[in-house]
């Protein structure tokens, strides 16, 4: 009896000693866990950027200055020097002389007052009747010289060279034949004519040019030529 109880105490600690044992024969059983490759990552930096760059700030125009919008000049006169009026002059026509086809005349204009004066331009010509009713159309501008400012003190002429075109060399039907016996002329600048004696035949038709007249210069023309 007393052997079964010695029996029975040490049976206790033997079966929980064993139990421990299993356990402990279990753990060991299981199997590690297999190492892990070592895995190398390779980082390479990225090239410097090479991004073009933004447009550029659009560079500004300058606004283009407006062209002034010219002015007619005015008659050029020197400070102090008036323009001729047809009272200060003596105004005549000189000897004319033919060439191919037409007569040249220089108008006259001779500076009579006490002062000078001056003279710019074309001056205005036509054939009129005894009454002054004017005939055919006015003479046109001949641009052989370029217009010129002309100072006239007392005593001094200028001239403008007057063309009539024979008015046979028109069909008469196209010109309308007509005997004339006066100029009236305008000089530069005046709206008071001044008549001068003159015997030729005109066209009465205004779509038949036979007068043409050119801008004054200095001096007394010569007869002929364009005032040559």
């Amino acid at each position: 009896m007393k052997f079964a109880r010695i029996a029975a105490r040490l049976a206790g600690p033997l079966v929980a000693l064993l139990a421990a044992a299993g356990v402990l024969a279990g753990c060991g059983s299981t199997p590690a866990p297999a190492a892990r490759p070592t895995v190398t990552v390779t980082v390479t930096a990225p090239p410097p950027s090479t991004a073009s760059p933004g447009p550029s700030s659009p560079t500004a125009t300058p606004t283009p200055t407006p062209t002034p919008t010219p002015t007619p000049t005015p008659t050029p006169t020197p400070t102090g020097v008036p323009a001729c009026g047809a009272p200060a002059l003596a105004v005549s026509l000189g000897p004319g002389n033919g060439a191919a086809g037409s007569i040249y005349y220089p108008i006259e204009f001779t500076n009579a007052s006490s002062a000078a004066c001056t003279l710019y331009g074309y001056p205005g010509v036509s054939f009129v009747t005894a009454s002054g009713a004017q005939i055919g159309a006015a003479a046109t501008e001949d641009p052989t010289y370029p217009r010129a400012l002309v100072t006239l003190i007392p005593g001094t002429a200028a001239h403008a060279e007057l063309r009539v075109t024979n008015a046979a060399n028109y069909p008469a039907a196209a010109c309308q034949p007509v005997a004339v016996r006066r100029l009236r002329v305008y000089p530069p600048g005046e709206t008071r004519p001044v008549y001068l004696a003159l015997r030729a035949t005109a066209c009465a038709s205004t779509s038949v040019q036979i007068l043409s007249v050119q801008t004054v210069r200095p001096g007394k023309g010569l007869a002929g030529f364009g005032g040559q």
